[in-house]
This record gives structure tokens, sequence and C-alpha cells, in this order.
């Protein structure tokens, strides 16, 4: 134990005598600046999120083998249990991001949190790599499951308190990390399991698992970073009049002396006489009570939950979520059946579907800007034709080739311009909240539990879009899947278009002028 606490210390630079409870942070740690930058909480977060899908794409293609040579199961059970582990990953992740987000929530610092999704991670890539029975073999992707509720829910918090104004942004490189995680998994985990074998998989992932255990460690929260770097004192313009009224008002001042005698009280002008009489007025009404701030915040816990913009945003999320995971489902079944392609060919197809992606971070910047009503209300809008221009792909041609393609490719730039200002605006409503009644949210906020909402809102999506794509491929086919989702869509648009605010986060300047006026 005393050689983990030096561990702990040597990390965090922290004396003794604060763990104890003393207010001396002591020595700052080694290379505090560059450990607390914007840039590295970014590619941390960044990585986090790109191991976890990573992590699940990279299995899919080695789960079946995986099933029969390592637990024994039957050939004609095989699709059974793949469905049961893929049910169990998302119920763990709709249950545990609501109990992530509000732990988060309550916690000193953000990163103990994740370090925790970490070990969970870790212990899933072990008992799938290793397990031997189809209770393992669950275990493993529970724990899945719950380390992507705290790298999500806990990830885009902290992304919310590090990047200030700029959050769309943020949340448009947390798309492409989930783009570049979709696209490379299934593809190195195919690769990889034919040339090196099913251990040299995991292999891969404990690779990914260890960088992203070196950055979490290095990481420092901003707020933590706080107790060492000293922000400078920036003049106001009312500092500067107060200073000017002071030099024509010698006489104030001396009558302040007086005052400052009699009450105690410090200052200058009538900012010391207010100062004075609010205290009176404090002392007259006592302290408030210490459960008051808990009363606070449940209480603005439940008004963000009634609040129909972060509900409007819910229910976007879910349905993004829902048609992405449900043609995940079918996609590559589909085109094996009409092109007889193989699993190269799909992974190529994807590509179409994933590499547009990237324009996420301009999809973020125009919800900054601009608010997140228009922006996901178009992209809503732009892959409603999308979908049902899938429909007329029916024969074994290179036009309906080409044509799969192509609708591929622009519904990949449209869904970034329909999830990524939805994940800004969570943060939007929250800070309209706060503005509406200062404190509602009490000193550590609600940006856990409300991005454990959008987890679950995701999760829920990933439940009732394969589910409904493959109960209508069976029944009706193709044609009926891609109209139906057209219409899932269009859902979306109205709810957005109805219920969406157009309000954009304040730039770090406007705050500041307001705070100094």
């Amino acid at each position: 134990m005393a050689r983990l606490g030096n561990v702990l210390r040597f990390l965090t630079r922290r004396k003794k005598n604060e763990e104890k409870g003393k207010d001396t942070p002591g020595k700052a740690p080694y290379m505090l600046p560059f450990r607390s930058s914007t840039i590295l909480i970014v590619v941390t977060v960044n990585l986090a999120i790109f191991a976890d899908i990573f992590f699940y794409g990279l299995i899919v293609p080695v789960l079946p083998f995986a099933l029969s040579i390592q637990v024994g199961v039957p050939e004609d059970q095989t699709q059974y249990w793949i469905s049961i582990l893929l049910a169990a990953y998302s119920a763990a992740l709709f249950v545990g991001s609501p109990i992530a987000g509000i732990y988060a929530d309550h916690t000193e610092s953000r990163r103990w949190p994740l370090l925790l999704g970490l070990i969970a991670l870790a212990g899933s890539t072990f008992l799938l790599a290793f397990g031997n029975s189809i209770g393992l073999f669950l275990l493993g992707r529970i724990l899945q499951g719950l380390s992507a509720a705290v790298v999500w829910s806990v990830g885009c918090a902290l992304l919310v308190d590090t990047m200030g104004s700029n959050v769309g942004v943020a949340m448009g490189y947390i798309t492409i990390s989930m783009n570049i995680a979709l696209i490379l998994a299934p593809v190195i985990g195919g690769v990889v399991y034919n040339k090196a074998g099913y251990y040299a998989v995991y292999y891969v992932a404990f690779g990914v698992v260890g960088l992203d255990i070196a950055l979490r460690l290095t990481m420092i929260e901003k707020k933590i970073a706080k107790k060492w770097i000293a922000e400078p004192a920036a003049v106001t313009e009312t500092e500067t009049s107060q200073r000017d009224v002071e030099k024509t008002l010698p006489a104030a001042a001396e009558g302040d002396k007086a005052l400052e005698q009699s009450t105690g009280v410090t200052g200058a002008g009538p900012l010391a006489a207010d100062s004075a009489v609010e205290a009176s007025h404090s002392d007259e009404e006592g302290p408030a009570p210490k459960d008051e701030p808990k009363k606070q915040k449940g209480r603005g816990a439940i008004e963000l939950l009634k609040s129909p913009r972060l509900l409007t945003a819910l229910y976007g999320i879910l349905v993004e979520s829902g048609i992405l995971l449900g043609f995940d489902a079918v996609l590559a079944l589909f085109v094996r059946d009409l092109f007889d392609w193989d699993s190269s060919a799909v992974a190529v197809l994807f590509l179409a579907l994933f590499i547009p992606g990237f324009i996420a971070p301009l999809a973020g910047w125009l919800s900054d800007k601009y608010g997140a009503k228009w922006p996901s209300f178009a992209g809503f809008v732009l892959v409603i034709p999308i979908l049902v221009s899938l429909r007329f792909v029916t024969d074994n041609t290179i036009q309906h080739k080409v044509l799969l393609a192509f609708l591929l490719a622009i519904a990949g730039f449209a869904l970034p311009f329909a999830l990524t200002p939805l994940l800004a605006e969570i943060s939007y409503v929250i800070e309209a909240k706060e503005a509406e009644t200062p404190g509602i949210f009490g000193e550590k906020g609600v940006y856990g539990l409300a991005y454990g909402l959008f987890n679950m809102s995701f999760a829920l999506g990933g439940i009732i879009g394969p589910i409904w794509a493959g109960y209508v491929i069976d029944g009706a086919g193709w044609g009926t899947l891609t109209w139906n989702f057209a219409l899932w869509a269009a859902s979306a648009a109205v709810v957005i278009f109805i219920w969406g605010a157009n309000t954009p986060k304040p730039s770090v300047e406007e705050e500041t002028h307001t705070e100094s006026t």
C-alpha cells in the first residue's frame, strides 16, 4: 500500500498533508502545462472513445468463430448467441450510462472514473480473449458495455469542461473517432484473424488499451491544474471606473475608513457599504442549510429532464443510432446475397459510408455559431430521399453497385450533420437552464448525467434499429426497410423543427463582457 501511495504521489505530485485534507497542493506535477493542455485532453478522450468502438468492431468478424472454437457452441445456435451477446452489451450500456454520469458529477476529478472504465475494458478484453464458456463471454460483453457507459458519459462531460464555447467542434472530433474505429476495426479484425490467428486479434486490442492507459494517467484536468497555475488578474472596466471615483472623492475614502473600523469590512466607496449591509443581512438570516445544495441540484436534474430541447435532442440521437446500427446489421448480408461480395468488398463499401463523416467538425462549428436546430434539421431532411432511393438497388449490375456506393457516401455526409449538433445541444440546454436560474445544478453541474442520458438514447437506438431492420428484411425485403427508415428520419426532422431551439452557445468574449458589466 505504501508503494501504491508513492506511485500516486509521483503521478500527481501531492504531499501527504494534502491527502489528509489540508489545502496545500505542494509542488506542481511534472510537465503540468502539457499534461493539462487542451490538445492532450481532447486526444485522450477521443482515443478512449476510439478504443471503445474499435474493440467493439474488432471482435465482430471473429465472434462467430470464437463461439464455435473456444466455447463449442453448435453452428445452428451461433446466430442466437451472437444476438444475446450484442443485447448484453447494449443492456449494460443502457443501465450503466446514467449511473456513470451521476457518479462523475459527484467526484472531484473526471479522470478517475475514466480509469475505472478502462479497467472494465481491460477485463472485458481478457475475458473475451481467454474465456472458454458462454458465461465468461457474457460477462466480458457486460463489462464492455459498462466501460462504454463510463467512457461516453464522462468523456463527453470532460470535453465540455475543457472546450468551453467550442464544444460543437469537440463533438465533431468525437464523431471522427467513431468513424475511424468503425472503418478500421472490422478490417483489422478479419485480416489479423486470417493471417495470425485468434489470439493475435486480442493482442491488437491490448496494444490500444495500453496506449489508452498511458494517456489517461498522463492527463490532468484543467480544474485540477488550477491548484498550481495562477490565473493573471484581469483589470475590468468596473475596477478602472472605481479607481477614477476614488481619486475624485477623497472625503468618501476617509468615511470608508471609519466604516471599516466599525464593521470590520474593508473596501472602497459604496461597494464597502453594500458589502457591509449584505454581511449584516446574511448574519441575520443565518447560514444556509447544508442539504440545500443537494435539494437544489435534485430539482435542477428534474427540470433538465423536463426540458423539451433535451428530449428533442435525445430523440434525434435515438433515431440516428437506430438507422446507422440498423443498416450496419443488415447491409453486409444484403450486398453478399445480391452482389456475391466477400468481406473485403463489404469493408470497402463501408468506407463510402464512414469516410464522409470527417466533415463532422464543420457541423459542430455551425452549431456553435448558429445553434443546433438548423444543421441537425438539414441533416435529417437530406437523408430522407437518400434512404428512399436505396430501394432502387435491386440488380447485380455495375450501375446498381455504383448507385449504392454513391447513396451511402451522401448518407455518410448527411448523418454527421444530424448527430453532431445534437451532441452539442445537450450542453447548450444545460447552459440555458443555468442562465435562467443560476446555481440550479449545484457547484459541479450535471454534464455527466446529461451525457449519460445521451448514452441511453444511443444504446436504445442500437437495440431498436437492428431488431427492426432484421424483422423487416425477413418479412418484407430491402425496399420496405429503406422507406421505413426514411419515415423514421422524417419523424426526427419534424420533432427538431417544432421543439428544437436555434440558440447558439455564447462565445468566450461575450461571456467575459457580460461578467465585467
